[in-house]
């Protein structure tokens, strides 16, 4: 079994015009296609994916995402699961009192596997650990939801005591926590694989091109960050769970391409652990 554990879904294309995420793209001539749900089952389909946790993204062009996606999940009840946005860092309700209770409430109204959290940054996370985020957490833990949280190195320390505090919780960090194949923020990298000491922790093996850098996100198979995947492999082991990042990934790669980079070009990765990777380990986890 093969599932996407990091892919979004949007009823307009969020980034058609100028913004802080992707400023040197321009706009798509479809936007209200390029990257709906419909193009996801397709791709799905075409390249063996049977499941795919959506991380609802409420960006430009897209106030009510988690609407649409719990809709799409009406639409394709035996192929999609949500995370819900909670509290990204775009939104008016970032790091605000009562984040336990609007997760509480997207839980009764919503068929939700757990919710996603952009952390902004500029900071270090200390609100993870804040009297409030406690509660957040406490929550979700309690409720056996998964915590799928944006972050950078530098929120892994505050992320591991929250780990620490809540061993039930299993939190899984997007796109290998935007590690860099720059091997001058190696100490980065360092803080990274400290957090495979925690067992309800784990990386998303997505976003691949996110560790080599916006001038060379297209170079697949991206041979450049393999050490970091590598190095990954060696502390995380099997507790990773691949992710594709589409639609945002058609800026440097093909879909089936983010299936290769693991099955073709990782050899380092045991056939045992690729399947527990690309699917085993968050089937166990949603189960």
């Amino acid at each position: 079994m093969i599932i996407d554990s990091h892919c979004h879904a949007w009823k307009y294309w969020p980034y058609q015009e100028l913004n802080e995420h992707e400023p040197n793209e321009s706009g798509v001539p479809n936007p209200e296609i390029w990257g709906n749900v419909e193009q996801l089952i397709y791709e799905m389909d075409r390249n063996g994916v049977d499941k795919s946790t959506i991380v609802s993204a409420q960006i430009w062009h897209n106030s009510s995402n988690n609407q649409y996606i719990a809709n799409s999940v009406k639409k394709y009840p035996d192929r999609l699961f949500q995370f819900v946005d909670l509290d990204s860092n775009w939104s008016e309700t970032y790091h605000t009192d009562g984040a336990d209770l609007r997760l509480k409430k997207f839980k009764e109204e919503l068929n939700i596997i757990g919710f996603t959290h952009y952390l902004s940054h500029d900071e270090d996370g200390d609100w993870l650990i804040s009297s409030e985020g406690k509660k957040l957490f406490d929550f979700a833990s309690k409720n056996s939801l998964i915590a799928s949280i944006a972050c950078t190195p530098r929120h892994q320390k505050n992320i591991r005591r929250v780990a620490e505090l809540f061993p039930d919780l299993p939190i899984l960090c997007h796109h290998m926590s935007l590690m860099s194949a720059d091997k001058s923020k190696i100490g980065e990298v360092e803080d990274v694989m400290e957090s495979s000491e925690h067992k309800n922790i784990y990386l998303k093996f997505s976003g691949y091109n996110y560790v080599l850098g916006e001038n060379k996100r297209w170079d697949f198979p991206y041979s450049d960050a393999m050490w970091v995947y590598k190095e990954a492999y060696n502390n995380f082991g099997s507790r990773m769970v691949w992710g594709s990042d589409f639609p945002v990934v058609k800026f440097s790669s093909t879909y089936k391409q983010t299936l290769e980079v693991i099955r073709s070009n990782c050899e380092f990765i045991s056939d045992k652990d690729k399947e527990k990777i690309l699917g085993e380990n968050l089937n166990n986890l949603i189960k």
